[in-house]
């Protein structure tokens, strides 16, 4: 059976366009998968800090009741 040339083009173009399509699919993915890495790990250090702001507050209200006694 005889090919047409510009039929196997054609569909050369298309495997083509739809193999880059899934690869620019799957560097999407990637990249929204370390991005959720990200957001995760600034949530943890945002925590952390909220929680030194905590401990640093306490500390302050401490001192300045120490400080309010000795008046």
């Amino acid at each position: 059976m005889a090919t047409d040339p510009q039929l196997t083009v054609t569909l050369a173009i298309i495997i083509g366009t739809l193999a880059a399509v899934v690869y620019s699919l799957r560097i999407l993915v990637l990249l929204e998968r370390r991005i959720a890495r990200i957001d995760i790990n600034i949530e943890k250090m945002t925590s952390r800090v909220a929680r030194e702001e905590v401990k640093i507050e306490r500390e302050e209200q401490k001192i300045e009741r120490a400080i309010r006694k000795r008046k």
